[in-house]
Order: structure tokens, then C-alpha cells, then sequence
């Protein structure tokens, strides 16, 4: 069993079936990447694995506990974290305070920023964001206001938040959109660093086919809502199902 398990997932929006008996399970200390044309169902099921959109019928368990209909701060506890489409950060505080804030985070979803219990809270808290801004390359950084800096560094600096919160699962939804190859290949190698030094299993939804052959260990192709085939990128480069979910060409 994986440590996520989507079983028998079905979603509508009115008429349009957005998933369609969707079954699929992610392996631990792995890069799943789950990909298909505009309109797959990608990202509708990417909100169901957060809690975010409870699918009709079907489950949705993380370590075996469900994540169906539970809020942001409660899914970030049981070990998952997001990264956005369009980096969610603090542009008007400064890039060492965005990656502090998870550390005041309360059971509850609430949080106090700088409510310090001691002196050394404070500096355990600061030396752990510090480092955390070392391991995505944006320690230089650390003085500047979030809302500055690039797409590409901004996307770091969302990551660091994700990761400071030490994550079972990391969810990223499309992590590379937006950026040049050169902050592309500069992403797949910040991603392999961090899969390399963490216990960490990784989705990903993305279309650049360059950053899900260079990452994944199995890949998901969605077509209209449904599984079209699972296999590892060696196999599904050459699948005539996937040629023609993407191209129109007819399957051998």
C-alpha cells in the first residue's frame, strides 16, 4: 500500500465529469508525477488529495487516514504540504520571516509571529529557517522583501515554507510554469537535491514533459478525468495511448 491511495474517486461539476473512477496510489520516498492534456482533471484532483474539493464518491487516504473535508492547517499536520501554481508567499515581509511563519503555527491553524517563548526559541526558530533558506539557495536573500524577487526565486521561497514544516508528501502543482529553462533546470536540480536529502515522496503536476522525465519515478496520465496508464518514463515515452491523448494520433 502506498502512502497515498486514491480509491474509486469520482467528481462532477454539473454535466461535466471532472473525474472518472479515479484509483491511484503513490509509493513511499518516491517522484509521482501525474500528467495529461488541459482539461485531464489534474488539478481537480490535485485539490481533492488536499482536502480542498471532497469527491463525490470514492476515498482519498494519506497513511491511512483520510484527508476528505479536513482544513489547510489540519492537512499540513498530518505530513502534506503544497506548493501553488502561482507561489503563495508574504510579499510585504522579508524572505527569512516568510519561511519563520510555519514555525509559529498552531494546532488550531492560528499562529502569532514573533511570539517568542524565550531567546532561545527565537534563535532555534531563526537558525532553522536560516538553514532551510541554505537548502534552496536563498540564504543570500534572506533580507529582501518576498515580494521583490523573481517567479523563480519566489517559487524557492514557497518551497522553503513547505519544507520547514518537515512534510511526508509534498505536492507541487506545476513547478515550473512561467520560468526559462535555465530556472527550469535549475528547479530540477533543487528538486533532486532535496528528494536526495529528505524522506520525502513528491507528486507532481506538470506539462513540461523535460522536468517529469527528469524527475519521476512513475508516471499517471490522466485523459478526460480517468487513468489512461500508469508506467515508469521509460515505458510511457513510447505509449501509443499517451501519443494520443496528447496528440490525437491514433494508438497503434
Amino acid at each position: 500500500m502506498g502512502i497515498l491511495e486514491v480509491k474509486n474517486v469520482n467528481k462532477r461539476f454539473g454535466g461535466l465529469q471532472a473525474l472518472g473512477d479515479v484509483n491511484l496510489s503513490i509509493a513511499e520516498n518516491t517522484v509521482h508525477a501525474i500528467i495529461g492534456p488541459n482539461g485531464a482533471g489534474k488539478s481537480t484532483l490535485l485539490n481533492c488529495l488536499v482536502g480542498k474539493l471532497i469527491p463525490d464518491t470514492g476515498s482519498v487516504l494519506f497513511d491511512g487516514i483520510s484527508v476528505l473535508g479536513r482544513k489547510p492547517h489540519e492537512i499540513n499536520q498530518l505530513g502534506i504540504s503544497r506548493v501553488f501554481q502561482t507561489p503563495e508567499i508574504f510579499g510585504d515581509l522579508s524572505v527569512l520571516e516568510n519561511v519563520m511563519i510555519p514555525c509559529f503555527a498552531k494546532r488550531d491553524g492560528s499562529f502569532r509571529m514573533h511570539a517568542f517563548e524565550s531567546v532561545a526559541a527565537e534563535e532555534e526558530i531563526v537558525a532553522k529557517a536560516e538553514q532551510m533558506l541554505k537548502d534552496v539557495r536563498m540564504y543570500e536573500k534572506r533580507g529582501l522583501h518576498a515580494g521583490s524577487l523573481s517567479r523563480g526565486d519566489k517559487r524557492r521561497l514557497e518551497m522553503a515554507m513547505c519544507l520547514v514544516q518537515g512534510p511526508k508528501l509534498l505536492l507541487l502543482d506545476e513547478p515550473t510554469a512561467g520560468m526559462a529553462r535555465a530556472d527550469t533546470n535549475n528547479t530540477i536540480d533543487l528538486l533532486k537535491e532535496i528528494k536526495a536529502s529528505r524522506d520525502i515522496t513528491m507528486a507532481i503536476i506538470e506539462h513540461d514533459m523535460h522536468v517529469v522525465f527528469s524527475l519521476a519515478d512513475r508516471i499517471t496520465v490522466l485523459a478526460q478525468g480517468t487513468p489512461l496508464v500508469e508506467d515508469t518514463p521509460a515505458n510511457i515515452k513510447g505509449n501509443p495511448k499517451v501519443r494520443e491523448a496528447y496528440l490525437g494520433e491514433a494508438a497503434d
